[in-house]
C-alpha cells in the first residue's frame, strides 16, 4: 500500500540516488562526496534511532561505536599495508566486507558490556553513564601512539570492495547508497517484528511488558546492541570516505550530532535519518561557507522543529507516524 508517507521514502531515496549520479555526468565529484556522506550519517543515524526511536533510549554513547567501526577500518588497513601482523600474529586487510564483519563484532561486544552496565539505570542516568562509557573509549584512543593517538591514523589508499573501484567517487558512493537501503530494510523488518513490537511495548510501559512474561532488560539489551553494531559499520564507511581515523569520531560532539539528524528527521520513522542527514549536510555547506558560526542557525532551526514539527521533517511532509 503506498501511504503518504512510503511516496515521500520513496522519494528522498530517489533524490538521493539520482543527484550524485547528475553531479558524476557533470563532472562535479564534490557533490558525489557530500551525498556520500548523507548516506553514511544517515546509515549511522539510523542505528541509534532503533535505540532511540523503538526503544526510547537517548544514549550519548553511541559515537564509541562510530569510532570503533573507524579505527576498525583504519587499523586494519595500516597492518594490510605494511604487511605487518596485529595481535596473535593476525593479518590486515583490505577489503571493506572483512573489515565491516570486525567492526560490527568489536562495537557488539563492547556495546553488549556499556548495555549490560547503562541499561541497569534510566532517564538520565542512563544518558550520563553513557556518556562516561564513551569518554572513557575516546580518552583510550588519544593514549593509544601506536595507531596515531590524539592525530589519528591516515587511510592511505581507500580499501577494496569486490567489483568496485571505490576510489572513484560514485563507487564508493554506490556502495555506501546499498548499505544503506540494507540497512532501513533490517530497520523495517525489526520494527514490525514482535521484538520490534516488544521494544516499543518496554519503551511505553515497561511494568505490563513484564506482566506477559517478557523481559524489559534483554528486549533492550538486544536492541541496543544492534543499534551499536549499525552504527560501527556506519563508521567504517565513514573513516575510508575521509580515509582518516581520528579520536573526533569518538566525541560526544559526534554522539549529540547524531541525535540531531533523528530529531531534524523524525524519531522513529524509517526515512529519518536520511531526511535529518540531507538537512543538516546542506545548511552545513550552504551555510559553512557564509560563516564559522552555522550551527548557531542550525541550533534555531532545531529549535523550531522541537517546538512546532516534533515529527520532524518527515513529520511535517507524511503526516503523523503510524509506529509508536
Amino acid at each position: 500500500m503506498l501511504t503518504r508517507e512510503n511516496t515521500v521514502n520513496l522519494v528522498l531515496a530517489l533524490l538521493l540516488l539520482v543527484a550524485p549520479l547528475a553531479a558524476s555526468a557533470f563532472g562535479q565529484p564534490f557533490y558525489v562526496t557530500l551525498a556520500t556522506r548523507i548516506a553514511i550519517l544517515a546509515l549511522a543515524a539510523l542505528g541509534l534511532n532503533l535505540a532511540l526511536g523503538l526503544g526510547g533510549l537517548v544514549s550519548f554513547g553511541h559515537a564509541a561505536f562510530f569510532g570503533i567501526g573507524g579505527y576498525a577500518a583504519g587499523i586494519l588497513s595500516s597492518h594490510a599495508l605494511s604487511y605487518e601482523p596485529m595481535m596473535f600474529g593476525l593479518p590486515g586487510t583490505v577489503q571493506m566486507p572483512v573489515i565491516w564483519i570486525v567492526a560490527v563484532i568489536a562495537a557488539g561486544l563492547v556495546a553488549l558490556a556499556i548495555g549490560a552496565i547503562s541499561l541497569r539505570t534510566s532517564g538520565v542516568y542512563f544518558i550520563m553513564i553513557t556518556l562516561a562509557f564513551a569518554q572513557m573509549v575516546y580518552y583510550f584512543a588519544i593514549s593509544w601512539p601506536a595507531y596515531g593517538g590524539e592525530d589519528g591514523l591516515s587511510i592511505l589508499v581507500r580499501n577494496q570492495f569486490p567489483g568496485a573501484n571505490t576510489m572513484k567517487p560514485l563507487s564508493f558512493f554506490l556502495v555506501c547508497y546499498v548499505v544503506l537501503l540494507v540497512g532501513i530494510a533490517l530497520f523495517a523488518l525489526i520494527r514490525a517484528s514482535r521484538f520490534g513490537t516488544a521494544l516499543q511495548a518496554a519503551r511505553q510501559n515497561e511494568t505490563r511488558v513484564a506482566t506477559v512474561g517478557i523481559h524489559p532488560y534483554r528486549i533492550r539489551l538486544t536492541g541496543f546492541v544492534i543499534s551499536a553494531m549499525i552504527t560501527a559499520l556506519a563508521g567504517a564507511l565513514y573513516a575510508d570516505l575521509n580515509r582518516f581515523v581520528s579520536p573526533s569520531m569518538l566525541s560526544w560532539h559526534m554522539s549529540g550530532e547524531l541525535i540531531v539528524l533523528i530529531i531534524l528527521g523524525g524519531t522513529g520513522r524509517l526515512f529519518g535519518p536520511v531526511a535529518g542527514a540531507a538537512l543538516y549536510v546542506a545548511f552545513e555547506f550552504a551555510l559553512g561557507g557564509l560563516t564559522e558560526r552555522w550551527q548557531f542557525f542550525l541550533g534555531l532551526i532545531l529549535l523550531g522543529v522541537v517546538l512546532f514539527a516534533r515529527g520532524g521533517l518527515l513529520g511535517l511532509l507524511a503526516g503523523k507516524a503510524k509506529h509508536g
